[in-house]
């Protein structure tokens, strides 16, 4: 990161991203979980298709890969993986959730080697790999009488809510088309929102009925929507062009602490070292599978 400027989107985006895990926390306590996702990218996917309207050439999809390109984002990227973080977030803490999550870019790097053709999975990668699930393990802590446990269930959630998303990243580019991602994640938003409402539908305790209307339900599901997703989105998108991929993921190791700081002043949550161990294993995993790129990144530094 060169500049104050990119410094400080950064930080912002971590903050962002961090804390809205403490929103979907709080916003559980008045929303049934599916339908509190699918309102969040109802109204995040309109915002996001308003700015794609007004920003890129190619607002809506034409070729059969830029549709293919957009069902996988629904599918994975939004539906699945949201649908599995609210509800494995009903029964752990933020910063927990954060913490399994920022294993995605650790599982993306392992999707691409078995199925990207130009990829390969070293040793030290394999390792890197192996230090992710460990971290994800010491998260969950299971014991053999409690394997089946909400708390070891909820994180196995969580887990594979972070599972979709890698898949989905590394499926999306797969498929050849050149669609603005602008345009890729508003459709994909709508459409992993129509997904999650019809998957809401089938569910028991997920009418709009059980929604409990009031300021700090209103207040949890507009940061999620509109500060999280749309504007969080936006100042992705421009990281990611000023920064590149390798620097941009670190955003996943620096929201798990904003998740913490926020859950502890906001819901009184507390991480145990245990938590703490197993965030520091999932980074360690990252670091020797992109050790590589994160040797050029500190050369060129």
């Amino acid at each position: 990161m060169s500049t104050g400027r990119d410094v400080g989107l950064f930080v912002a985006l971590a903050a962002i991203w961090g804390t809205a895990f403490v929103a979907i926390k709080a916003g559980l306590s008045y929303f049934p979980p599916v339908l509190f996702a699918a309102l969040r990218y109802d109204i995040a996917g309109l915002l996001m298709l308003g700015y794609a309207v007004a920003a890129v050439d190619q607002w809506r999809p034409h070729t059969k890969g830029e549709w293919s390109q957009v069902v996988v984002g629904a599918v994975l990227l939004i539906a699945a993986y949201h649908a599995f973080l609210f509800v494995g977030e009903q029964s752990v803490t933020s910063a927990t959730a954060a913490i399994v999550v920022s294993l995605s870019p650790v599982l993306t790097t392992g999707f691409a080697r078995v199925l990207l053709p130009d990829q390969r999975l070293s040793t030290l990668g394999a390792l890197g790999l192996a230090a992710g699930f460990a971290g994800v393990v010491i998260v969950a802590r299971p014991t053999p009488d409690a394997v089946f446990s909400a708390d070891v269930v909820a994180v196995g959630l969580v887990f594979a809510a972070a599972t979709a998303f890698a898949l989905g990243s590394v499926l999306s580019k797969r498929i050849a088309a050149s669609l603005p991602i602008e345009t890729m994640e508003a459709w994909s938003m709508l459409g992993g929102a129509a997904i999650m409402h019809a998957v809401s539908y089938l569910l028991p305790g997920e009418a709009f009925a059980d929604v409990i209307w009031n300021g700090e339900a209103l207040a949890a599901l507009g940061y999620l929507a509109v500060v999280a997703s749309a504007l969080g989105f936006l100042v992705y998108f421009e990281l990611l062009d000023r920064l590149g991929p390798v620097e941009i993921n670190l955003v996943s190791y620096v929201a798990p602490v904003f998740a913490a700081v926020a859950g502890w002043a906001l819901l009184g949550e507390v991480i145990d070292a245990g938590t703490a161990l197993g965030f520091a294993a999932i980074v360690f995993g990252f670091a020797l599978l992109k050790r590589r790129a994160i040797a050029r990144k500190l050369s060129a530094a």
